[in-house]
């Protein structure tokens, strides 16, 4: 592997070699990498992995924008270290690195105290999932009056590419919508729950606090239940269910492109 004018030897073992040891900071110099006359392979080399781990946390820093502002930057960039080092990428594309950060941040000791955070960090990488995924028309609240009020209660719907859905113990949302402003941060205190909807109808990525029983009735659909089971599950599991509005938001939120009769 060349650093520094030499000649690599031996290109596809040294490129595993040179690659597997660039997050582990305790590796020793792969025995193909050499430097040019005067320079150190070993500094080279160290530096060379330095800038592969600045930048896997840059990336992670630009996903992850509102749990750097929680957290702060030295405790995030301590954070995102080690879980580039337990994670390496898998794709060439850095806007899908840290598909796993929300779980890492779970189990991550020093985050205990924030029991919430890992809920937080999903809402974020549900947004840039949400911002990066396929345009699709949305269904309409005409589309829907148009049918046979005999006939909804078997109607099934597709959802669009890019709806998610978070649940959380916690204040995820406001917690999210909070510190992804410019704005200074305003003192809260809240025990409740909140789960997150993330929708893009336009062009425009938007995260909305789901009504009770709106995850639930959602996620029926989403998995491809009928309208009527998507209900029933909902006021099973809250029987303050609001359907009417449930089914204003999911229309107004592009949560559906078609509907399947």
């Amino acid at each position: 592997m060349l650093l520094d004018g030499c000649r690599p030897l031996s290109p596809c073992s040294a490129e595993r070699t040179f690659a597997q040891g660039l997050l582990d900071p305790l590796a020793f110099l792969p025995p193909d990498v050499c430097a040019g006359a005067g320079s150190s392979s070993m500094s080279r080399y160290n530096v060379y992995r330095n800038n592969v781990t600045v930048s896997l946390i840059e990336a992670l820093a630009s996903v992850y924008p509102a749990i750097q502002r929680i957290t702060g930057t030295d405790f995030f960039r301590a954070m995102a270290r080690f879980h580039v080092r337990a994670s390496p990428p898998t794709s060439p594309l850095l806007f899908n690195y840290g598909q796993d950060f929300p779980a890492f941040i779970e189990a991550y000791e020093f985050a205990r105290e924030l029991p919430w955070l890992a809920d937080v960090a999903r809402i974020e990488r549900a947004w840039l999932d949400a911002y990066h995924a396929a345009d699709f028309p949305t269904i309409s609240a005409d589309m829907l009056a148009a049918l046979e009020p005999e006939r909804l209660g078997e109607l099934c719907f597709e959802p669009h590419p890019a709806t998610r859905i978070i649940r959380s113990r916690f204040p995820a949302v406001s917690i999210f919508a909070m510190n992804r402003r410019e704005e200074p941060v305003p003192h809260f205190s809240s025990g409740d729950s909140e789960d997150a909807l993330v929708t893009r109808p336009g062009h425009e990525v938007l995260v909305s606090h789901l009504p009770a029983g709106g995850a639930t009735f959602l996620a029926h659909l989403i998995e491809g239940e009928t309208l009527c089971q998507a209900i029933d599950a909902a006021f099973s599991e809250f029987t303050s269910f609001d359907l009417q509005a449930n089914l204003a938001g999911m229309l107004s939120a592009g949560v559906f492109t078609a509907i399947n009769r």
